[in-house]
C-alpha cells in the first residue's frame, strides 16, 4: 500500500521505517528540514535500539523516503497524523495545535476514498470534530489507531504490537475503514494479534486510561514506600508478596524515583484536564494526586541524598548514574533522573552526571550540569553515588571496583535494582527507596 506518515517525531520515524520493512511503500512527511535530511540518510534523530538497522533496510528497498513538502503526500491511500501534543504551558490541558495544523495542511492532498488515520495521544472528542473537518473539506475518511509504543521497544511493538484499536466512523465508511486498516497491518492480523473494532470516542479512552492505569500502579508502589520508610518495612518484599496475587501482578510494582517520559506526565493531566471539561473532573481527580505522589519521589532522592552526607551536599561531588527517564532511550522528557541531578546541583552539589545516550539531549536543556561520558570518571572521588536510571551497565557494576574509585561509599539506589547485601557486604552505605 501507499501510506504517508505525517510528523516524524519519535512515533512518526518510528511508524513509517516499520510500515516500510512490512512491505509498504511510505512517506514521511515532517516541517523540520534536518530532522528530514537525518532520517533521508537513514540516520534517527534520537536513539531508539532497532530503529537504525530497520531506517536503512527500508531506504535500500527503496519503499521509504522522506520530505518536509506535504504534497508528497497525495496519491497515498493511507494517511498516518502522528505529530506530538504536548502538555499546555501554564496548563494540564494538550496543546493540538501541531495535530489541527497538519491535518489543516492534509486535506487539499487527500481524495475522496482516503483514509486518514490518528496515531497522536488527544483528548477524547477530538477525532469525531477533526472527522467532520476532514469530511468537509475532502471527503475522506477518518479513523483513530491510538499507538502503545515503550520507548526502547518501540520498533517491536509497532511491527509485532500485543493487541489493535481502530476507533472507526459508523456504516459503510467504517467498514472500508477497516478492510484498509487490516491490509496495512496484515502481517500482525496473520500473527493473531487481537483487534478491537471501536467507535471513536472508545479509541482515544483507550490510550489514556491504559496510561492512566500504569501511572497508577506504579505511584501505588511509590506511596507504599512512603510508608514503609518509616514504618520499617521493605517495600521491595511488600511488592513481590503483593503481586503473586493474580488479580494484582507484579509488573510496575517498583518502587523507586517515579515515572517520567514524554507519555506518562503529561498524558494523566491532560486526562484530568478533559474530564473537567466534560464536568465529570470528580470522576478521575486521584490522577492529581498520583502525580504529586511521583513528583515527591524526586523530592525525598534528593533529600536521601543530603541525609546520607551528614545534612548537606555544598561543594560534595555527587556521580549521577542516569539522566534519560528510563533505560535504552535518550529522552530527558520530564526525565526524573536529569531533576534530580539538576535538583542536586542547584543545593551547591558538584554534580557529575552520566549516561550511556543521553547526555547531549540534558546539555541542551541544563548546560549548567557537570557531565562525563565515561562511568568511571563519573566516579572518581564521588562523595556520593546516585543511581536514577537502571541501565544495565549500572546495575552490573561492581561494588568493590566501584569502592576503589569513589572518595566516600555511599550509594542512593533510586530503583532499588542493586543488591543491598552484596553492597553492604562492600563497604558501602546503601540506601533504597522504601528499603529499611
Amino acid at each position: 500500500m501507499r501510506i504517508s506518515v505525517i510528523g516524524c517525531g519519535y512515533l512518526g520515524a518510528v511508524h513509517a521505517a516499520s510500515m516500510a520493512e512490512l512491505g509498504h511503500e511510505v512517506t514521511g512527511i515532517d516541517v523540520d528540514p534536518a530532522k528530514i535530511q537525518a532520517l533521508q540518510a537513514a540516520q534517527a534523530p534520537f536513539f531508539e535500539p532497532g530503529l537504525t538497522d530497520i531506517l536503512e533496510s527500508a531506504m535500500a528497498s527503496g519503499r521509504l523516503s522522506f520530505s518536509t513538502n506535504i504534497a508528497d503526500a497525495k496519491g497515498a491511500q493511507v494517511h498516518f497524523v502522528a505529530v506530538g501534543t504536548p502538555q499546555k504551558k501554564g496548563e494540564n490541558a494538550a496543546d493540538l495545535t501541531y495535530v489541527d495544523a497538519a491535518i489543516d495542511a492534509l486535506i487539499p492532498q487527500l481524495g475522496v476514498s482516503d483514509l486518514v488515520v490518528g496515531k497522536s495521544t488527544v483528548p477524547v472528542g477530538t477525532a469525531e470534530r477533526l472527522a467532520e473537518k476532514i469530511e468537509a473539506g475532502s471527503g475522506a475518511t477518518l479513523a483513530w489507531n491510538p499507538e502503545f509504543l515503550r520507548e526502547g521497544f518501540a520498533v517491536k511493538d509497532t511491527i509485532s504490537p500485543d493487541r489493535l484499536v481502530y476507533g472507526l466512523p459508523a456504516g459503510e465508511k467504517g467498514k472500508k475503514a477497516k478492510q484498509l486498516l487490516d491490509e496495512v497491518y496484515a502481517t500482525a492480523l496473520s500473527n493473531d494479534t487481537p483487534v478491537v473494532a471501536t467507535d471513536y470516542a472508545t479509541s482515544e479512552l483507550v490510550k489514556v486510561s491504559a496510561n492512566a492505569f500504569l501511572a497508577t500502579k506504579i505511584s501505588f508502589i511509590n506511596a507504599m514506600a512512603e510508608i514503609a520508610e518509616v514504618a520499617g518495612a521493605d517495600v521491595t518484599a511488600l511488592a513481590d508478596a503483593i503481586g503473586y496475587d493474580a488479580r494484582i501482578g507484579r509488573r510496575f510494582l517498583n518502587a523507586g524515583v517515579g515515572f517520567g517520559g514524554g507519555c506518562l506526565p503529561k498524558d494523566i493531566r491532560g486526562f484530568a484536564a478533559r474530564a473537567e471539561e466534560l464536568g465529570r473532573g470528580e470522576s478521575i481527580r486521584f490522577l492529581l494526586e498520583i502525580d504529586k505522589i511521583n513528583m515527591r519521589r524526586r523530592e525525598r532522592m534528593v533529600e536521601m541524598v543530603i541525609e546520607a552526607l551528614g545534612g548537606q551536599v555544598y561543594k560534595k561531588k555527587v556521580a549521577v548514574l542516569g539522566l534519560a527517564f528510563k533505560p535504552d532511550s535518550d529522552d530527558v522528557r520530564d526525565s526524573p533522573a536529569l531533576d534530580v541531578a539538576v535538583r542536586l546541583n542547584g543545593l551547591g552539589a558538584h554534580v557529575i552526571a552520566t549516561d550511556p545516550e543521553a547526555i547531549p539531549n540534558s546539555i541542551r536543556l541544563h548546560p549548567q550540569l557537570g557531565f562525563a561520558t565515561d562511568t568511571m570518571d563519573a566516579l572518581n572521588h564521588a562523595d556520593a553515588v546516585v543511581l536514577v536510571t537502571e541501565w544495565k551497565e549500572y546495575r552490573n557494576l561492581d561494588p568493590v571496583e566501584v569502592g576503589k574509585l569513589v572518595r566516600d561509599k555511599i550509594i542512593i539506589d533510586g530503583r532499588n535494582v542493586l543488591d543491598p547485601v552484596q553492597w553492604r557486604a562492600a563497604g558501602w552505605i546503601y540506601k533504597g527507596m522504601g528499603r529499611p
